[in-house]
């Protein structure tokens, strides 16, 4: 039971830094879009 239990932990830590880093990525891309938006308004 606590192998199982262990594993389940386990898949759940990986899934959480998966999905961190795909949220970091999608930040990225709210903050590029946001900077050309700026600089067209700036033009």
């Amino acid at each position: 039971m606590k192998k199982i239990i262990a594993t389940v932990a386990m898949l759940f830590m990986v899934g959480s830094l998966a999905a961190c880093n795909t949220l970091a990525g999608a930040g990225k891309d709210v903050q590029a879009t946001g900077k050309a938006v700026e600089d067209a308004a700036k033009k």
